[in-house]
């Protein structure tokens, strides 16, 4: 699979080019390394048209088929994962590791995805009738993926669509469409002409799918502000949607809690792949008790973890994904230098080219601060002091966003009574961010609407039909 040209979109079973090339760049350098086709309004009515007319025959493909092409497609993206994650390291920043990790990440959870069933529910059955509610495709699915982890979040998306019986059109960032490219080219030997479509470009094609009477159905990952626009947009032609939004996520580490052992733990959950995880620790609750502890581990830790280029062999993190996302990352450390806030490490940048932001971690600084109030979503930690639960529960829930939680400690009990207390879809406790397959993933407040993966996550692509049936009696 030759990996750095020859990108298509796929298109009703077929390779797509365009005439507007969209260039990639490589964060780790700044340089344009490869073009994707830059999709134009026709092209994507084309994938539209594919879409809709796959529909009522892949809708009525027994389950059975419909879950061996997504197994058939599971076995060819991990012959082709070693390649694959070379690519994906090249165009999002992450390590090598990184990206073969998310690799067995979207295996996993495409593999499992397929194994789930569509329920049937018995309302009712009485001596006059029967009252069953079955659930039926809705149709044209279009999936906005994000650049942060591109590969396995198309996974939260691709699996739940196409086992329902939908027909799908997938749209990655065009800071990270390369991969998905590829997916979709090895798509085209599994499915049907039309049943699996990938299309990129730039900031045109969201707003032009979330309007576009022929999708029946968006599900977008992203932030916030723009989640609130496709929700507006959709509202247009009524299309359901499912919206995965931002999270300023905290952790909270009470003070029986095993530092030497947790440390490892404690960190990656803030800052794995540079700390651009939706579901990451942003804010991280410390009990005055063990406080220093703590702060020193984390540093200390810290000193362990190279930033580099991933093509280094050494380097663990790599840089942010792109411009935009790192010059909001650098403003928030300003404002953080600008307030006389006390950095424990990183509070310099690094030199040379490329989006690098050194692990930084921030002392206690006050609860109304930017890097407090505002999710950062880079490499950037606020450590908060706190002496009594009550009121940091408070404090954690005295936010706009929703979507998870940690709580460390060696007391599972009072774990699960502070996880009944967070207004968060999710709730890890002492354990790295984990998604389940056949678990429900959604936001409270402003951090989503719907849900993804389980049956949930699979009745998310479908429309109840309920059959009243009357009794015939001879």
């Amino acid at each position: 699979m030759e990996l750095f040209s020859d990108f298509t979109m796929t298109i009703d079973g077929k390779a797509v080019d365009s005439n507007n090339p969209l260039p990639v760049i490589n964060p780790a350098d700044e340089a344009v390394f490869a073009q994707a086709p830059d999709c134009s309004q026709a092209q994507l009515d084309d994938a539209v048209t594919a879409a809709k007319e796959a529909f009522p025959g892949w809708s009525q493909t027994p389950i059975e088929e419909r879950r061996a092409c997504l197994n058939n497609f599971a076995q060819a993206v991990e012959d082709n994962s070693d390649a694959l994650a070379k690519l994906l390291s090249t165009e999002q920043g992450k390590s090598l590791d990184g990206a073969k990790l998310e690799f067995t990440l979207a295996i996993n959870m495409l593999r499992k995805a397929t194994t789930l069933e569509i329920p049937t529910t018995l309302a009712e059955d009485t001596e006059e009738y029967i009252v069953e509610t079955h659930h039926v495709p809705i149709g044209v699915a279009g999936a906005i993926v994000p650049w942060n982890y591109p590969v396995l979040l198309m996974m939260f998306k691709l699996p739940y669509a196409v086992l329902a019986g939908n027909t799908i059109i997938i749209k990655p960032s065009p800071h990270t469409p390369l991969t998905t490219l590829k997916l979709g080219e090895i798509g085209r030997n599994f499915f049907p002409p039309g049943v699996f479509n990938v299309i990129s470009g730039g900031d045109d094609i969201g707003p032009w799918m979330t309007s576009h009477p022929g999708i029946d159905k968006i599900s977008f990952t992203g932030s916030t502000q723009t989640g609130k626009r496709v929700m507006q947009s959709a509202s247009s032609t009524l299309k359901r949607i499912t919206l995965e939004l931002g999270g300023n996520d905290a952790a909270i580490i009470l003070p029986d809690v095993d530092i030497k052992a947790m440390i490892e733990g404690i960190f990656w959950q803030a800052f794995d792949n540079s700390g651009q995880v939706c579901i990451a620790s942003k804010r991280m609750y410390i009990h005055e008790d063990i406080y220093d502890d703590v702060a020193n581990a984390l540093v200390e830790y810290a000193k362990l973890i190279k930033v580099g280029n991933a093509a280094e062999a050494d380097s663990v993190l790599g840089p942010v994904n792109n411009k935009a996302q790192y010059e909001r990352v650098l403003d928030l450390i300003a404002d953080s230098k600008a307030n006389g806030y006390t950095f424990l490490a990183g509070e310099e940048p690094m030199q040379g080219p490329g989006y690098f932001i050194p692990i930084t971690l921030i002392d206690n600084p006050p609860k109304d601060s930017r890097i407090i109030q505002e999710e950062q979503f880079g490499p950037v930690l606020p450590l908060i002091k706190f002496k009594d639960i009550d009121q940091v529960i408070e404090q954690v829930n005295d936010c706009d966003y929703g979507l998870a939680g940690t709580i460390w400690t060696q007391d599972d009990n009072k774990a699960v009574d502070i996880a009944k207390r967070l207004q968060t879809g999710t709730v890890f406790i002492n354990k790295l961010m984990y998604v389940c397959p056949f678990a429900s993933f959604s936001g409270h407040k402003q951090s989503g609407l719907g849900t993804e993966c389980g049956v949930e996550g699979l009745l998310e692509y479908t429309n109840s039909q309920t059959f009243v049936r009357a009794k015939l009696t001879n």
